[in-house]
């Protein structure tokens, strides 16, 4: 089995540098289209934050700040214990790059479960939109308005979530069958680079979901 280090005949790249490069590229280049699809999502949010205050600081209060703030400390701890697999996987250390890999994708799903915990919360409160939505008063619609942005960019950011989970264990997967050296480790670097895209665009939906106008 290749080890990845070499080309076979068939390769469509010059040298292994050429298709790591290549490969470092083009997440780069896929991780940019994810940040504009966010960027135009983030943007609304804020507009939308002061044009109809009231009912956005509405809503934010009804969001369970302490399942947020434990997500939050989740994923940031999971990203620095994926940071150890990508660097045990440039030594070599293939068994390290199991361990993190796992321990990473156990912290993802611990977040995922809290998520689903809160979004249990959230339905059994009639906040979701619709006819039945439990807040009401002059700020109602920019409460309704807010929770549509919030169940749609936390689903969009949880399917981001499943994707890179998946992505790590293939990793751990990998790792476990030896397969990476210190003269090839692209993949980790690859899902690495993701998964910190996935936690950054956390960092910047919490201050939008949770904190802005809870005071």
């Amino acid at each position: 089995m290749s080890d990845g280090s070499t080309l076979d005949h068939h390769s469509p790249y010059e040298t292994p540098l050429h298709r790591d490069e290549s490969a470092l590229a083009g997440m780069w280049l896929f991780l940019a289209s994810e940040a504009l699809l966010f960027g135009g999502l983030f943007l609304v949010c804020l507009i939308y934050s002061h044009t109809r205050a009231g009912g956005w600081a509405l809503g934010v209060r009804h969001t369970n700040l302490a399942i947020g703030a434990v997500n939050t400390l989740i994923l940031i701890t999971s990203s620095a214990v994926f940071t150890m697999a990508v660097e045990a996987a440039r030594r070599g250390d293939n068994r390290r790059v199991v361990r993190a890999g796992l321990g990473a994708a156990a912290l993802g799903l611990a977040f995922l479960a809290l998520k689903g915990i809160e979004w249990g919360q959230e339905f059994g409160e009639n906040l979701f939109p619709g006819p039945r939505f439990a807040l009401h008063g002059p700020d109602f619609g920019g409460a309704e308005l807010f929770y549509s942005f919030y169940f749609l960019a936390t689903f969009l950011h949880g399917m981001h979530m499943v994707v890179g989970i998946g992505l790590i264990l293939w990793i751990s997967r990998k790792a476990h069958r030896q397969a990476f050296s210190p003269a090839w480790n692209t993949p980790v670097d690859v899902v690495g680079l993701y998964w910190s895209f996935v936690d950054l665009i956390w960092m910047l939906l919490f201050p939008l979901l949770y904190l802005i106008g809870r005071a």
